[in-house]
């Protein structure tokens, strides 16, 4: 298979773009950064000018499937879990989108794969301040609270939370000595937050909590 002008332009494009959104992964630190998110854009397509070359002896398509297959791994590979949240899927839906980018830049659509690129970055720079104005009406926060003897406690500080319109997101509870501890990720406005402070404080069967 004879290299082609236009097969070093993708290739070069491929660079370009997933350099781009490289770029903005390795300023915010992310696992994949600008070397990897440049690797996934021009394997896709490598991959994707691959089995176009090879149609004529096979499925162009089932190369194509396998590429969303295997930056799936890769994706789950960036993906954490802390104290029962998933953390890092921004970063593999953005290796998952690179690698659309890549196949885009493959066959040849590449008013489509830069369009992309661009809205990306769009959603990557200028949404972040919506999601700091949603903040503002909305918190989150953890609660250790402590307290003596009866379990049935627990379901009643659950139920507390839910009347102040309060989400609970995950919780646990442990025993420590004498006493009962239930930790509770909640999230809320700030004045719900500041309510239920204020019937914690009030409330004699618990001996002490932080949040």
């Amino acid at each position: 298979m004879n290299i082609m002008l236009e097969d070093i332009l993708k290739l070069l494009l491929a660079i370009l773009l997933g350099g781009v959104i490289g770029i903005e992964r390795e300023f915010r630190d992310k696992a994949a950064g600008f070397r990897t998110i440049i690797f996934i854009c021009i394997g896709a397509t490598l991959f994707t000018m691959f089995s176009i070359r090879l149609s004529d002896n096979g499925d162009p398509g089932r190369i194509a499937a396998n590429i969303v297959t295997g930056v799936g791994f890769l994706g789950a590979g960036v993906l954490l879990r802390n104290e029962g949240r998933i953390l890092g899927l921004t970063t593999a839906a953005i290796i998952w989108l690179t690698a659309a980018i890549g196949m885009g830049i493959g066959s040849g659509k590449y008013a489509i794969a830069i369009t992309t690129s661009l809205l990306m970055l769009v959603i990557l720079w200028v949404f972040p301040h919506f999601e700091s104005l949603i903040n503002k009406f909305r918190e989150e926060r953890i609660y250790e609270i402590t307290f003596f003897g009866n379990p049935e406690k627990f379901q009643q500080i659950h139920d507390l939370f839910l009347r102040h319109h309060l989400i609970v997101r995950t919780n646990k509870h442990h025993k420590k000595g004498e006493r009962l501890v239930y930790i509770l990720d909640v999230d809320g406005s700030p004045k719900n937050h500041n309510l239920l402070t204020k019937e914690l404080i009030s409330d004699l069967e618990i001996e002490s909590f932080t949040c």
